[in-house]
């Protein structure tokens, strides 16, 4: 992610060295105005504090551990780049409208400054929320997205023709079981962790008896967790 913020700032320092060879290189005269007059020193501090301001908001996104959690951050670049494009929009103009006063290119120019600052905020308040949401949602279903890998690898250790079937049984359940766990699953959930190890060792052991006798009770735990879990929604 570090990278990609290197190329971003490479391409934000190319633009706000252009934004400033416009800006004192152009005739006065050409633009119509008086030099550096009217509202020009108002309009001309803003843009820089809106360039600057998209530039922190890019290494706030950026910063991100994961493809996953930058793509949460994307509105955060997104609004923050579209208050910059109006703030060069209302403080270009108010650099270019001759006499126009102070005071009025400060009031536009504050006035999107403060707006694009509020929608940051949202933004990465939002961003904060579903990332954590989807990080406790991980969380929640890591128990049978464990156990239902467990058991097609199971599957494939199996020998006989019987055995791999009852292994597929054991994994339909997992496979089609409620993906979503609660402490208050966690006595049944252990239960099965331990009933599914002793399925495991007759299955290697090629115990036919054992792991019917194994697989009925496991069957039942899994189908027991998601009854608790109906009546835990």
């Amino acid at each position: 992610m570090k990278k990609n913020f290197k190329i971003y700032a490479v391409c934000w320092a190319i633009l706000i060295a252009v934004f400033n060879i416009i800006c004192f290189a152009t005739p006065c005269e050409a633009a119509g105005m008086t030099k550096f007059g009217g509202a020009f020193w108002a309009g001309y501090i803003f843009i820089t504090l809106a360039f600057i301001g998209q530039l922190f908001c890019a290494f706030m996104a950026f910063k991100a551990e994961n493809s996953q959690k930058l793509f949460y951050n994307l509105p955060i670049i997104t609004v923050s780049y579209t208050g910059l494009i109006l703030t060069i929009v209302f403080g270009a103009l108010c650099m270019a409208i001759p006499n126009l006063p102070n005071w009025v290119g400060i009031i536009v120019c504050l006035a999107i400054l403060a707006f694009t600052a509020i929608a940051v905020i949202k933004a990465s308040a939002a961003a904060e929320i579903v990332s954590k949401t989807d990080e406790k949602v991980k969380a929640q279903t890591a128990f049978i997205k464990e156990m239902t890998a467990e058991a097609q690898n199971l599957t494939n250790r199996a020998n006989a023709p019987k055995l791999k079937e009852y292994c597929k049984k054991v994994y339909e359940a997992l496979r089609y079981s409620d993906p979503m766990s609660n402490d208050q699953l966690t006595d049944i959930e252990s239960r099965i962790k331990e009933e599914f190890a002793t399925f495991t060792d007759a299955i290697i052991s090629d115990d036919l008896s054992a792991t019917e006798s194994s697989l009925n009770e496991l069957l039942a735990l899994i189908e027991d967790r998601n009854y608790k879990c109906k009546l835990l929604k």
